[in-house]
This record gives C-alpha cells, sequence and structure tokens, in this order.
C-alpha cells in the first residue's frame, strides 16, 4: 500500500517540530505540562460523612453508658445482664466503626493497605490480639464481681 500526501505532510512535520520548541526524546519539558493542564480527581475523596458516624458515635456511647453505670452505682440483680448488654452494644459499635473506616480506605497502624501485596506482620496481628483479649477479659471479670 502506497503512502499518500497526508503521510508525507504530517511525517515533515514531526521531524520538524522535534526541535527545541517540539517534544524532547524524553517527552514533553516539565514546564509546558504544568502551564497548560490542570490535573482535576474525577472521583469523590474517600471520606466518613456526619451520617455515617453520628449513628456509630451514639450507639457507642449509649452501649458504654449501659457498661458503666451498672458498675459504677450497683443496682440490684439485673445490673449484671445491663452490663453485659451494654458491653455487647459497645462492641457492635466498635465493630461497625472499623467496617466503616476500611470502606473509605484506612487501615489499622501498622497493617498494609486493602489492595497491597504487603503481608501484614504477624507480631502487629499478636498485638491486637493480645489487647482485644485483655480488654474482653477484664471486662467479663468485673461483670461477674457483681454477683
Amino acid at each position: 500500500m502506497e503512502a499518500g500526501p497526508r503521510d508525507t505532510e504530517q511525517q515533515q512535520r514531526r521531524n520538524t517540530t522535534d526541535g527545541p520548541s517540539g517534544l524532547s526524546p524524553d517527552g514533553p519539558e516539565e514546564q509546558d505540562l504544568l502551564a497548560d493542564e490542570v490535573e482535576v480527581e474525577l472521583r469523590p475523596q474517600r471520606r466518613l460523612r456526619i451520617w455515617q458516624l453520628a449513628p456509630i458515635v451514639v450507639l457507642a456511647a449509649a452501649g458504654s453508658l449501659m457498661f458503666a453505670f451498672p458498675l459504677a452505682f450497683g443496682t440490684g440483680d439485673g445490673g449484671a445482664v445491663v452490663a453485659m448488654l451494654g458491653l455487647l452494644i459497645s462492641c457492635c459499635a466498635a465493630g461497625w466503626g472499623v467496617t466503616a473506616a476500611r470502606r473509605v480506605g484506612h487501615t489499622w497502624p501498622g497493617l498494609p493497605s486493602r489492595g497491597s501485596d504487603e503481608r501484614p506482620d504477624w507480631r502487629v496481628i499478636a498485638l491486637y490480639v493480645g489487647v482485644a483479649v485483655v480488654l474482653v477479659a477484664l471486662a467479663v471479670w468485673r461483670v461477674a464481681r457483681l454477683r
């Protein structure tokens, strides 16, 4: 197939513009890009909004108060049940908050971000599990002392 007149004209234009004002062998100059183009993010930022946080905070506050008042004031025989229910509600709110944070891209400190090929460090995971076990054991022990 033969090259038409357009092809030769474009080739000649390319050869003449490869000088100092055109493209260098490495690509366009940084100054040319910064002056003409503006980079805009098309996707909205992923962040937690107030309507997402409000129910989590309210549930956590209600659960912690339900857990704290029977323990602090020792209100009758049902205190242990109310305290355990408050602990359960607080843990549910914490799980809900962690899930919401994970959906917007936050990670636990020391753990790799979602979608990366990095493996989490076993020592960090062991630390998180150890702290959770100690907190649950202390809460159950305190509620058990109400009886």
